[in-house]
This record gives structure tokens, C-alpha cells and sequence, in this order.
């Protein structure tokens, strides 16, 4: 059994050997670990990665599809999806870190650095604004806005069905039944969206 744990800035204090693992407490920041070659994931790192980038591609296509059914313009449609992108994903890594330090402290019965629980938010931030800027792609490259709505879905439902996809194969689970309620859950989103939009196109 090949174990590797990289921390990222505390001690592990306590060890125990449970059959074939060895179980490190607390491991607040440990990266990952190596079971038999395979390598599996901080727990906190992945759900921040997975909340970030589904909560970005939902909300921003879900959004911008009903900016551009409105029939708002383009430069709308744009400047939108930015101010929403860099807000939004400001306020969700902010969210993590407070909430994730809470937790901390909750645990742990006493008073905690909050610069311990900043790794995590910060995964939530980059992974939140990289995200947004999928579906907000295609209307910087077109001019038609029909043409961008269209390619702007697709792309987005795409990325949705493969991060669930990633989460089925990380979980063990049915992959195509993870990617199908990601799919599910942003095309609800664009439903209503599009449903907005067309009540404000046509108030």
C-alpha cells in the first residue's frame, strides 16, 4: 500500500492503521491520498470544485439565455454575464471560507485561524470563474445572438454533463446517471430563463 499526503500548513497529530488504510486525524488540508497507485481527493477540495463549477454554468446560462430572449442586445448580454461571473463568484468564495471556518470552530470547540479554511475558497472562487466564462463564450466570438444563445446551451449542458459524469466515476456511482441530472438540473435553469425573459420581452 503506497500512502502519500501532501498538507498544505498543519500537523497531523494522531495516527491510526484500520485494516489496509492509514487514517490521519485531523487532516484539514490534506490534498489527497495514494490507496494501491489510485489517487482520491480531499473531500473539500472536490465538493468546492464540483459547487462552484455547476452553481457557474446554471446560474450564468440560465441567466444570460433569459437576457438574450429578452432581446436586450448583445453588449447587455455581455456586460451581464461579467458583472454576474466576477461578483458572483467573489461571494461564493467568500461564502466557503466563513462557512467552512464556522464548521472549523464548531468542531473543534474553540477559536481557529480563519486562513485555515482559505485553500477552500479559493478553489471555490477560481472554479466558479473560470466556469462562467463557458457559457459566456459564445457571445464574444458571434454576432447573432440567436446564433450565441444556441452554442451557449449546448456548450454549457456539455461541461454539465461531464463534470457529472466525473462525479459518478469518482463517487462509484452510474456516470450516465450523474451527467443526466446535471443536464437536467441547468436545463431547468435555461427553462426558466427563457420563461423570464419572455415575460419581460413581452410586459
Amino acid at each position: 500500500v503506497t500512502i502519500v499526503v501532501i498538507d498544505l500548513g498543519n500537523f497531523m497529530s494522531r495516527r491510526t492503521k484500520t485494516r489496509d488504510w492509514l487514517i490521519i486525524e485531523p487532516v484539514p488540508f490534506c490534498v489527497c491520498f495514494c490507496y494501491t497507485g489510485r489517487m482520491i481527493w480531499n473531500s473539500n477540495y472536490l465538493r468546492n470544485f464540483i459547487f462552484g463549477v455547476e452553481d457557474s454554468l446554471v446560474s450564468t446560462v440560465g441567466l444570460l439565455s433569459g437576457v438574450a430572449i429578452a432581446d436586450l442586445g448583445g453588449n447587455a448580454i455581455v456586460l451581464t454575464g461579467l458583472v454576474l461571473i466576477f461578483v458572483e463568484a467573489f461571494s461564493m468564495g467568500i461564502g466557503s471560507v466563513l462557512s467552512d471556518h464556522s464548521t472549523r470552530e464548531y468542531r473543534h470547540r474553540g477559536e481557529i485561524a480563519l486562513s485555515r479554511s482559505t485553500s477552500g475558497g479559493l478553489v471555490m472562487f477560481v472554479s466558479y470563474f473560470v466556469a462562467g466564462f463557458i457559457p459566456l463564450l459564445p457571445y464574444l466570438v458571434f454576432d447573432r445572438v440567436a446564433t450565441a444563445l444556441s452554442y451557449s446551451i449546448v456548450l454549457s449542458l456539455a461541461v454539465l454533463f461531464g463534470i457529472g459524469f466525473l462525479v459518478g466515476h469518482i463517487s462509484k456511482t452510474r456516470k450516465i446517471k450523474e451527467g443526466g441530472q446535471m443536464v437536467l438540473l441547468g436545463g431547468l435553469a435555461i427553462a426558466l430563463g427563457v420563461f423570464i425573459g419572455q415575460l419581460v420581452k413581452h410586459w
